[in-house]
């Protein structure tokens, strides 16, 4: 069984004013979610503060809103990115308040999800819903390289958002090396060596850490040998690599199978 090098330990939202920006620059200031899943999710959960509510006419009948003030679609368009494919109806909330990770820790969580510098927003959505599918119950990523769980990511987590924790740090590394002292498996992802599969590497029943790489970039060398094992997830030959969400999903599965009998 090949294994990364010996680790190291260490001591150690806003309203849509631009349009043609999708996310805030003030992770605390308001933020626009939109779609029927999204929105009904932030509704019904009771950590969001909702600030405004507008939807056109026939989503008000649709989802049976009380309260949501009446636009038209072409006003409710300009209002969003261009890119929002809102149904209809769209939220004003304050951004949920990311966890940090000592409070984490202390949760003990199953399975977590940690993100090394994720890029993409639509990317980070369809991870959260998938980790939201199979019992993950947070993900870490970096304050600094990870996009915000606003408008597009809460669009394609599709309700999830409100389910899966958020939790962000400044060094991932070290955030790694916490939770190994913590009792985490941290196992990492990595397609370019011979590692076992993510199943044979979950053997006891402590929490465990599955570290992503960015979309094409994969670990970086500094994350890698902060893990206490790397796995890979088993593919035909002639294929080296999935789409970050594929991968999460499958990843998850995996470990929700060797946990939980799926």
């Amino acid at each position: 069984m090949a294994k990364p090098n010996s680790r190291k330990r260490t001591n150690d939202r806003s309203s849509h004013a631009n349009k043609k920006s999708a996310g805030p620059t003030d992770p605390s200031a308001p933020i626009w979610l939109w779609g029927t899943h999204a929105v009904e999710a932030a509704l019904a959960s009771p950590q969001r503060k909702i600030l405004e509510l507008k939807a056109t006419p026939n989503a008000i009948r649709r989802m049976r809103l009380e309260r949501a003030d009446e636009i038209d679609q072409k006003q409710l368009s300009r209002m969003l990115p261009d890119s929002a494919v809102h149904q209809g109806v769209a939220v004003k909330v304050k951004p949920l308040a990311p966890i940090d990770l000592d409070a984490l820790i202390e949760q003990r969580p199953a399975g977590v999800v940690v993100l090394d510098q994720l890029s993409d927003p639509h990317n980070l959505g369809a991870v959260i819903r998938s980790a939201a599918a199979f019992g993950i119950k947070a993900f870490i990523a970096q304050t600094r390289h990870t996009p915000p769980v606003n408008g597009p990511a809460a669009k394609a987590a599709v309700g999830a958002a409100e389910r899966v924790t958020e939790c962000r740090v400044v060094n991932i590394a070290r955030a790694l090396d916490a939770l190994a002292d913590a009792g985490f498996d941290v196992i990492g992802l990595d397609g370019g060596g011979d590692y076992r599969s993510i199943d044979d590497c979950v053997a006891g029943q402590g929490p465990v850490a599955l570290v992503m790489g960015a979309e094409g970039a994969g670990l970086r060398p500094a994350v890698a040998k902060a893990c206490t094992e790397l796995a890979k997830i088993p593919m035909m030959a002639g294929m080296e690599s999935l789409n970050l969400s594929n991968a999460a999903a499958i990843s998850f599965y995996e470990l929700a199978k060797a946990r939980l009998g799926l």
